[in-house]
C-alpha cells in the first residue's frame, strides 16, 4: 500500500480533518508519452481505462463507436441501470485531436471515491490521435470553468458531494518513467513515499487550467528571464513542454549549437546534451525547478546524426504568445499537487525519480 498522507499532513497541506481519499494506480504507455488509469461507470461497474489529463476539463469514453475505429473497450448505456442519455452533443477540441458524440449521466468511481450523475461524453467519433491506444477515453481534472460540456468535472462533484472537509481537496500525481506501472493519482491525499523534500506552493493565476505565473528558465546557472508574464499550464496530458517562441529562442541561444527546426522543435549536439554539461531549469515565480537531462533528451534525429532533439519546444502561432504546457517531461521529475483550497494553488515536490 502506499503511504498515503491525509490531507491536513505535512502542516501546510491545511487543516481537514476529513480521511476519505484513494490512490488509482496509473500505467505509462508508450515509454511516457501518457498515462491512463480504470474508471468504473454505471450500475452494475463498468471497468474502463481513461488518460489522467489536468489540462482539460471533461470526462468521456468510447461508446457506440464502430470497433474498427473504437478497439479499445467501449461503455455499454444499455447494461447500465442508472445511465440516463441527455441527447444534448458533446464536442470537445483538443490541441491535437477531438472527440465528439452525446453527453450522458451516471455514476462514476474512481480510486472508491463516487460521483453520482456524473456528466460524461458518450463519444462514438474520436479523432485519429485516440485511436489504437489501450485506452477508452479522458478524465480531465482542470476547472470545470472551461470544460466543453459546461458541467463539473468529476472530482469537483465528489468534493461537492461528499460531506464537507470529509475529502480534502486536492489531488496529488506521480508519475514514473519508462516504467508501466508505479504511477498514480491520490484523490485527497499526498503521498510521502514519492517525494524527496517538502512543498512549494505556486499560486493559480487563472481557475482554468493549472496555470501558475512561469518567469522564465535557467541555463547553466545563466537566467533567461521572460519578456513578459507567462502563464504555464501544468499538464499531465501532454507529453512535453511547449513555450512561447520568443523564450524557446532565448533559452536555446545558451546552448552551444542549438538549431531550430520545424514544428518548434529544436536540435543539439548529443554531445551537450548531457547532466555534465548542460542544467536546465523552468522559473515558476522566480524560483527555478530542474528538468532531468534523461527526458530533455529526445534522441537523435537520425541512426547516424550527432545531433539530438531537444525537449522544450516553441509554441505555434495560433496559441497565444504568453501562454506555455508544462507536461510529463517535467512532471516524471516533480510530485504535484493540485490543491482547490487557499485560493488554488499548485504544489510541487521533488519526486523520487530525480537523480
Amino acid at each position: 500500500m502506499p503511504n498515503l498522507t491525509l490531507a491536513n499532513l505535512p502542516n501546510d497541506l491545511g487543516t481537514f480533518t476529513g480521511g476519505t481519499h484513494g490512490s488509482q494506480p496509473l500505467t505509462d504507455y508508450g515509454g511516457d508519452t501518457f498515462y491512463y488509469g480504470p474508471v468504473s461507470i454505471g450500475t452494475p461497474g463498468q471497468v474502463l481505462t481513461v488518460d489522467v489529463d489536468t489540462g482539460s476539463a471533461d470526462l468521456w469514453v468510447q461508446s457506440n463507436c464502430p470497433k474498427n475505429t473504437c478497439t479499445s473497450p467501449q461503455f455499454n448505456q444499455t447494461k447500465s441501470k442508472t445511465f440516463k442519455n441527455t441527447k444534448q452533443s458533446f464536442n470537445i477540441q483538443y490541441g491535437s485531436g477531438s472527440a465528439s458524440g452525446q453527453l450522458g449521466q451516471d455514476s462514476v468511481t474512481i480510486a472508491g471515491l463516487t460521483a453520482k450523475n456524473q456528466y460524461f461524453g458518450v463519444v462514438n467519433n474520436p479523432s485519429e490521435d485516440f485511436e489504437g491506444t489501450p485506452s477508452s477515453g479522458l478524465l480531465g481534472m482542470a476547472f470545470s470553468s472551461i470544460a466543453s460540456s459546461g458541467k463539473p468535472t468529476f472530482f469537483e462533484n465528489v468534493l461537492a458531494q461528499y460531506p464537507t472537509d470529509s475529502v480534502g481537496p486536492l489531488f496529488s500525481v506521480f508519475l514514473t518513467r519508462k516504467q508501466s506501472s508505479g504511477s498514480q493519482v491520490c484523490f485527497g491525499c499526498y503521498d510521502t513515499s514519492k517525494v524527496r523534500s517538502g512543498i512549494t506552493w505556486l499560486p493559480v493565476t487563472s481557475k482554468t487550467y493549472w496555470t501558475v505565473s512561469m518567469t522564465g528558465a535557467l541555463v547553466n546557472g545563466r537566467a533567461v528571464p521572460a519578456t513578459t508574464t507567462i502563464f504555464a499550464a501544468i499538464d499531465t496530458g501532454t507529453t512535453l513542454i511547449y513555450v512561447p517562441a520568443a523564450l524557446a529562442k532565448s533559452i536555446y541561444a545558451q546552448i552551444p549549437g542549438s538549431q531550430m527546426m520545424s514544428s518548434g522543435y529544436y536540435r543539439v549536439p548529443c554531445s551537450n546534451l548531457n547532466s555534465n554539461s548542460l542544467r536546465v531549469s523552468l522559473m515558476f515565480n522566480g524560483s527555478p525547478f530542474s528538468i532531468d537531462m534523461r527526458d530533455f533528451n529526445l534522441g537523435r534525429v537520425s541512426s547516424s546524426s550527432s545531433y539530438c532533439v531537444a525537449g522544450i519546444l516553441a509554441l505555434g502561432n495560433n496559441f497565444p504568445d504568453n501562454l506555455a504546457i508544462v507536461g510529463d517531461e517535467f512532471l516524471k521529475s516533480w510530485y504535484s499537487t493540485y490543491d482547490y483550497s487557499n485560493g488554488a494553488r499548485v504544489g510541487l515536490s521533488a519526486s523520487i525519480n530525480q537523480a
